[in-house]
Parts: structure tokens; sequence; C-alpha cells
């Protein structure tokens, strides 16, 4: 009778256990389906020819397409084209203002207006938002976004690198058994390993180098005093540096103007900016360079002299545009290659 009792207390106890760890376990299979379909409802397909205007702020930003998050939480992939229309929302009896597909940033406030792809993006026809939002926005950009786009960059190359990395090794493993298995496998083995370690290294570098722009090509282009109207030898040294640009991969342009230390400080940097604009201007007329390739210009005014404002020479220097041609890193590296080392076994 003991031995009895004892026994169903054991049994009472495992059940009871059971029963406690139940709603645990349900409680963590049912978090994770809820949150695979609320981040599966956030992607939004638009259907090919299918009008469509969407409001909401950019949480995404790629070359050439950005993502829009509306109200109720949903992100539509919109594309940009050359004829995509980016302007300014205008005041009363006003028009508002031209901007390139470069100032399209995240945090951006916006509305889309534009027809369905065959991708299910939203290819663009009009880009429309406020001015005071976009002085936001750049703001925020211009901290927050390089950092946080290289390292959501570096986090998703890891995990790839670290996957390849993975089924090489198990590749690895298979290899060195064949051929220590084979006459004189040993070296063979040696040799592939060393070749397949050699071609995940360079692989692992070409990825990491993806966001990384190296200049190829820079040019200097001075302007008279108090002038943002390009010269002879300015348009020469701008109808070079475009052809060397267009016939680059994965090129984008920085443009930055300056002036010299004459005059106030304001009046010097709204100098600057229209320079800036001029040379612009003259790129995309002249030779078609595409807006999106052009990162957003800025004029520094005074500031960055390039020689010492005190003389006359040194000023005409320093009233200036510099255009730096930008290629991806990744991009021009070579592909890795595998040698294949021999087998060494005798047939």
């Amino acid at each position: 009778m003991i031995i009895n009792l004892k026994t169903l207390r054991s049994l009472a106890l495992a059940f009871g256990l059971a029963l406690a760890l139940s709603p645990l376990a349900l409680g963590q299979g049912s978090t994770q389906t809820t949150k695979a379909q609320t981040d599966a409802t956030r992607a939004r397909s638009v259907s090919s020819g299918e009008k469509m205007k969407i409001k909401g702020v950019v949480v995404k930003r790629t070359a050439d397409t950005f993502t829009v998050r509306d109200l109720t939480g949903n992100d539509t992939v919109v594309r940009l084209t050359d004829r995509t229309s980016v302007k300014a929302n205008g005041g009363f009896l006003r028009s508002g203002t031209n901007y390139g597909s470069t100032n399209i940033l995240r945090g951006l406030n916006l509305e889309v207006d534009g027809t369905g792809g065959s991708n299910g993006e939203l290819v663009a026809e009009k880009v429309r938002f406020n001015d005071s939002d976009l002085r936001t926005a750049r703001a925020v950009e211009s901290r927050a976004s390089p950092l946080e786009e290289r390292a959501s960059a570096s986090e998703g190359r890891l995990s790839e690198v670290e996957q390849n990395a993975q089924k090489l090794s198990g590749q690895l493993d298979e290899l060195a058994a064949v051929s220590n298995a084979a006459r004189g496998g040993a070296k063979a083995a040696q040799e592939t390993a060393d070749s397949a370690v050699a071609g995940v290294n360079a692989t692992n570098d070409r990825i990491s180098a993806l966001d990384d722009y190296v200049p190829q090509d820079t040019a200097s282009v001075n302007f008279r005093l108090g002038s943002a109207v390009l010269t002879a030898d300015g348009k020469g040294k701008l109808d070079a540096i475009a052809t060397k640009a267009l016939n680059a991969k994965g090129y984008v342009l920085e443009i930055t103007g300056y002036a010299d230390a004459t005059g106030n400080t304001e009046r010097n940097r709204l100098l600057s900016q229209r320079r800036a604009d001029s040379v612009i201007r003259y790129l995309v007329e002249q030779h078609q360079i595409p807006l999106r390739r052009i990162v957003t210009p800025y004029g520094f005014g005074s500031s960055n002299p390039v020689a010492d404002n005190k003389t006359r020479d040194g000023r005409a220097q320093n009233r200036r545009v510099e255009v730096k041609v930008l290629v991806n890193k990744g991009l021009i590296q070579p592909a890795p290659t595998m040698k294949s080392g021999s087998s060494g076994s005798e047939q």
C-alpha cells in the first residue's frame, strides 16, 4: 500500500509540471506566429498598371527606390525614374520648388502619385512634400543616416558571410575526407582547403566594400569674383570629368561649392551654393547625367580654403566648385576565384 501511494504521488507531480509548462511553450509559439504575421502584413504589393496615391514617411532609401510607411503601418516600395517629378508644395498662387531625387531622405513626410510596376512596386509620377519637412529630414539624415545605414548593411553582410562560411566549411570537410581516403590525397586536400579559405576571405573583403565609395577622379572649377557663371575653362574641365564618370561603373558625383573670404558669411554661402547648382545644371543638360547619380550638393561658403585668402591668387583658387567621381569599391574589385587542387590518385 505504501508503494502504491508513492507511485501515485510521483504521477501527480509529473502531471502538475506538465500542466504548468505547457502554457509557456504554447505562449512562445503563439508570440512567434503573431510576430511573423505582423511583419508579413507590412509589405504592400501594387498591381501592375494600378493607379495609387499614398502618404507617409520614408523609412528606407536606395539609389533608385525608397520605401514609404503610411499611417496604417503598410510599407510600399516606390521606384524613381528620370520622368518622376519631385517638388515641394507651393503656397497660394505660387508653384513649388523642383528638387532632385537625392533630396528624398529617410524621415521625410511626403505624398506619392504613381502607377503599379511589374514587380509590385509603385512607379512614381509625382512626389510632393513641404520645405519644412525636407529641412527636418536633412538634419536627421546628416547625423543618423550614415551610421545607421553602415551598421545595417554590415549586419546583413555579416549574416550572409557566416552562412556561406558554414556551407564552405561543410564542403571542405567533405573534400578532406575524400582526398585522405585516396592515394596521395593529403596534398590535394591541403591545396583545395587553402584555395577555399582564400576564396572566402576574398568574398568577405568584396562584400565589406559594397558600402564604401572611393574617389576615382576630381576636378576643381574656378569662378570669377562674385560670379556663379561657368567660364570656358570650367566647362572644358566638366566635359572631361563627365566623360570619365559615364564610363565608370557604380559611380556617384559629389559636388561642393566654395567662395573666398570677400564679403559677409551668408552672402558667400549663398554664392557657393549657386556655383554648385550651376555645375549640376551643366552636367545634366549637356551630358545627361541622371540626377540620382548626384549626391545632394552643398555650398560651404568661405570655409575649407585651399589657399591664402590674403593674396589675390589665393582668393582666385578659393572661388571654386569641387567635383569628385566616387566609385563603389565593392563593384570594381575582381570576383574571387577558387582553384581546385589535383586529386593525386592513380587510375
